[in-house]
């Protein structure tokens, strides 16, 4: 197996859902899962940020006149379903499922002809990339691939491959969601919820004990630890 990164970079006022990013520079998009067809696609996307991004973002996102994906043009032709699963202040989770996407020009469209089936696709968003990230069988050259797309995108939108290596670090979610205790997770998702990785921060770990009732150096300790164990899993791609 094979993998490789290809990253869309917008220039703002390229793309009304990227132009988000530049606006609201908190806002973050991963997809957990997404898959693809040569007729459907389907994925799920999750999305932190303030509650002013969020709003904003789920009203672009979930506009089924528009195409989140499209290279070429601004959109297409396709038929296009999305659903919020669940929303809270700082984060929420969308289902998408997409048809005739063989009318989309698309990263999952592009690769699925040029390297057939059997592909598994990870993507994220952040202010003036979209990064998608593909673990394929084989060992296809992607010289054509990468001609191909460049050929198709819009004004305003450049291509990068960031590498090409043998597959790794694709369960890296799953070992940091085994190695976090609940009092990790709990002073996580506090943080996030209170605003502590936003930039200005919204709160101090002062504050966070005061919400949390345990001590402020406890707090301090299992943020600095769940942040370790999480940087040290996302980091290391021979882990």
């Amino acid at each position: 197996m094979r993998e490789f990164e290809f990253v869309v970079r917008f220039s703002e006022g390229t793309d009304e859902l990227m132009d988000l990013f530049y606006e609201y520079p908190s806002l973050r998009s991963r997809s957990s899962v997404c898959s693809s067809t040569e007729d459907v696609m389907w994925r799920v996307d999750h999305v932190v940020g303030t509650p002013e991004g969020l709003s904003a973002f789920e009203e672009v996102f979930t506009d089924e006149t528009r195409c989140n994906e499209c290279l070429d043009a601004p959109d297409c032709h396709t038929h296009r379903d999305y659903h919020v699963l669940d929303r809270s202040d700082h984060s929420m989770t969308v289902y998408t499922y997409r048809e005739e996407v063989s009318n989309c020009h698309s990263i999952p469209r592009y690769v699925l002809e040029h390297v057939g089936p059997g592909v598994i696709f990870e993507s994220s968003r952040r202010a003036g990339e979209y990064r998608w990230r593909i673990l394929y069988p084989g060992d296809h050259p992607l010289g054509e691939l990468y001609e191909t797309i460049e050929a198709q995108l819009r004004d305003g939108l450049q291509l990068d491959v960031e590498h090409l290596t043998n597959a790794g670090n694709w369960d890296a979610e799953a070992r940091i969601a085994a190695d976090l205790s609940s009092a990790h997770w709990e002073a996580l998702e506090t943080a996030v919820e209170h605003g502590y990785y936003e930039r200005p921060r919204k709160v101090t770990v002062e504050d966070l004990s005061d919400v949390l009732d345990v001590p402020r150096s406890t707090v301090q300790y299992r943020l600095r630890t769940a942040e370790d164990i999480v940087m040290s899993q996302l980091g290391d791609p021979e882990a």
